[in-house]
């Protein structure tokens, strides 16, 4: 049986990461936007990262372009938004399709273990969060209308 641990993605400088290198952290994977009504979320999902990250946690963020257009930039524009913005000191990854034929495996792979409403696979829009257990199995999916405090409680009984 396939876990997070097994799928490897670019990161946002280009540089291919083994996911097994998150062996032993709870994990929260996110699919980000710059130009969405949920960015403000990055506000909270460094919060959480960087309070629980000493405890073996880590937010990893998937820029993606796939919902209304609201991740246009390169992945330079998005590191700099995200650096000069929200300070962001979380892993982020190359963007990236979550959606159809063309999604990213890990994603694939996370909407098969974690499925949404009424058992929808698809992602329906930016800032669906997946909770990862330390052994890379998919926990739960969370809305983009969850917001990265409310989920504090599930990471920490998983820490």
């Amino acid at each position: 049986m396939s876990t997070v641990h097994d799928f490897s993605a670019k990161d946002i400088d280009g540089k291919d990461i083994a996911l097994g290198e998150h062996r032993g952290k709870v994990l929260l994977v996110v699919n980000v936007a710059s130009k969405c009504g949920f960015t403000p979320q990055y506000t909270g999902l460094e919060a959480l990262h960087r309070k629980l990250a000493p405890r073996g946690f880590a937010v990893l963020g998937f820029p993606c372009d796939q919902f209304g257009h609201q991740e246009p930039g390169d992945e330079a524009e998005i590191k700099d938004f995200c650096r000069l913005k929200y300070d962001v000191s979380f892993p982020m990854f190359a963007k990236i399709e979550v959606n159809g034929e063309g999604a990213h495996p890990l994603y694939k792979h996370l909407k098969t273990e974690a499925k949404g409403i009424l058992g929808s696979e698809s992602v329906k829009w930016n800032f669906t969060k997946f909770l990862i257990d330390k052994e890379g199995r998919v926990v739960r999916r969370y809305a983009p209308n969850d917001k990265p405090e409310s989920i504090e409680a599930d990471i920490l009984a998983l820490l």
